[in-house]
C-alpha cells in the first residue's frame, strides 16, 4: 500500500513540525504543567504556521489535507516532548465533524478559528453511568419552540477551561417512533446552565479534565450540527475514527520521545568498560520497542489513508487496531526507557517518570483496549457477543 511510503510533502511536514517542537520541547511542557497553564504559545504558533488546520478544507482557512497530515503534526510534537492533546479534540474530532456535516453557517463560524488556533472546541461524549457503552448516554435535548433545551452530565472532558464551545453528544426523541437517537450540539461554554467542575487528576498534563453539568441549557435551532436530526450516528462515527488515529499519533510520539532519551543515555552511560547500550540486555529491549512503535505507525498510516479516502468502514477497523497497537507500544517504550535509566529514570531532570502515568492514557482513552478487542472479535472475526 502506497500510504506507508511517505510523500516528499509529508517528509517536509515532519521536518518542519519537528523543528517547531524542538524550539519548545519537554522543558516548555514541564513549565506549563508546573504553572497550571495550557501550552498557549505553542498552540498559537502552530496555528499561525498552519499546522492546526492542516486537515481542514482550504475554503475555511485550512490546509486542505487530511488526518494523515494532522497525525504527523501530533506525532512530531510528541516526539519533541511537547504533544498537544487538544489537537485530537478541536481539529481532529470537532473540525472533522463540522466540515463533513455542519451547515454552511456553522462551517464559516467555526472552522477558520479552529484552523488558526484562535478558537478551540472541546468534545463531550463520556458520561458517569455510560462509560464505554455510548448507547446508555442520557444527556437529552427536547424542543422548546424553535430552541433546544439540553440536560445531562459529562465526565473526563478535556480542555473545557480553554474552549469556546463543547461539541456535546446528546440524544433526541424521534417524533415518529418515540425512541432516542444521537445528535450533536455545539454548546458555548458561557451558556446559561452550563457548569464545569475540574476533576482532580494525578495525571501530569497541561490540559485539565472536567465534569460538565448541563441544566436546561437553552440552545438555538442552529446549535444542532447539520441542522437536522437524522445524521447523528454518522456524525458521531465521523469524529471517533479520527480520534482513535490521533490517539495513536499521540502515543507513538510519546513513545519515540521516551525511546530517544533512553538511547542517548545507553550510548553514553558507562558502568564497567563499555557503554551500557553495548549489552544486549539493554540494547534488545530498546530495539524491540522501536520495532513495535514502527509497526504501530504503519497501522496508523493505513487507518489515516483509509479515512481520508472515504472508506469509513475500513478506517473503523484500522483506526481501532492502530490505537491498540500504539497504546501498547507506547507503554512498553516508556517502561523500557525508565528501566534503562534506572534511578535516573525517576528524576525530574530526565522527565521520564511523568510519562509512566501519561502512557497509560493511550490504553484506556478514548476507548479501552478490551473494547477494541471486542470490536475486532465481533466485527473482524465474526465471533458472537457476550453483551
Amino acid at each position: 500500500m502506497t500510504a506507508v511510503i511517505e510523500s516528499e510533502e509529508h517528509k517536509a511536514l515532519r521536518t518542519a513540525v519537528a523543528a517547531l517542537g524542538k524550539r519548545y520541547g519537554r522543558d516548555y511542557r514541564a513549565r506549563t504543567v508546573a504553572e497550571g497553564k495550557p501550552p498557549a504559545e505553542l498552540w498559537s504558533e502552530a496555528g499561525k504556521l498552519g499546522y492546526l488546520g492542516v486537515s481542514l478544507p482550504e475554503e475555511y482557512g485550512g490546509g486542505g489535507g487530511g488526518i494523515a497530515e494532522l497525525s504527523i503534526v501530533l506525532e512530531e510534537l510528541g516526539a519533541a516532548g511537547s504533544p498537544l492533546l487538544m489537537l485530537v479534540v478541536s481539529p481532529a474530532i470537532c473540525g472533522t465533524v463540522i466540515s463533513r456535516f455542519g451547515t454552511e453557517e456553522q462551517k464559516r463560524r467555526w472552522l477558520p478559528g479552529i484552523a488558526d488556533g484562535s478558537r478551540l472546541m472541546a468534545f463531550g461524549i463520556t458520561e458517569p453511568d455510560a462509560g464505554s457503552n455510548s448507547h446508555r448516554i442520557t444527556t437529552t435535548a427536547r424542543r422548546d419552540g424553535t430552541d433546544w433545551l439540553l440536560t445531562g452530565r459529562k465526565v473526563f472532558i478535556s480542555g473545557v477551561d480553554i474552549a469556546d464551545a463543547v461539541l456535546i453528544v446528546g440524544r433526541t426523541e424521534d417524533a415518529r417512533t418515540g425512541t432516542l437517537k444521537p445528535c450533536l450540539f455545539i454548546v458555548p461554554t458561557d451558556a446559561e446552565g452550563f457548569q464545569k467542575r475540574p476533576i482532580d487528576m494525578e495525571l501530569n498534563a497541561a490540559e485539565k479534565q472536567f465534569e460538565l453539568t448541563l441544566d436546561d441549557v437553552r440552545l438555538p435551532a442552529d446549535a444542532l450540527v447539520g441542522g437536522g436530526e437524522d445524521a447523528g450516528l454518522l456524525q458521531l462515527f465521523a469524529g471517533l475514527n479520527p480520534e482513535r488515529i490521533m490517539t495513536a499519533a499521540f502515543a507513538i510520539g510519546m513513545g519515540r520521545h521516551a525511546l530517544a532519551k533512553a538511547i542517548e543515555y545507553a550510548r553514553d552511560r558507562t558502568v564497567w568498560k563499555a557503554p551500557i547500550g553495548a549489552h544486549q540486555a539493554i540494547a534488545h529491549p530498546l530495539a524491540q520497542a522501536h520495532i513495535d512503535l514502527e509497526l504501530a505507525r504503519l497501522m496508523m498510516q493505513k487507518a489515516a489513508h483509509l479515512y481520508d479516502s472515504g472508506d469509513d468502514i475500513g478506517a473503523g477497523e484500522a483506526a481501532n487496531m492502530a490505537k491498540y497497537a500504539a497504546g501498547e507500544a507506547c507503554v512498553k517504550a516508556v517502561d523500557q526507557a525508565v528501566h534503562t535509566l534506572g534511578g535516573n529514570g525517576l528524576t525530574r531532570e530526565f522527565g521520564l517518570a511523568s510519562l509512566i502515568t501519561a502512557a497509560r492514557v493511550a490504553r484506556i482513552a478514548p476507548v479501552s483496549r478490551e473494547m477494541i478487542l471486542n470490536y475486532v472479535s465481533h466485527q473482524t472475526l465474526g465471533l458472537p457477543k457476550s453483551y
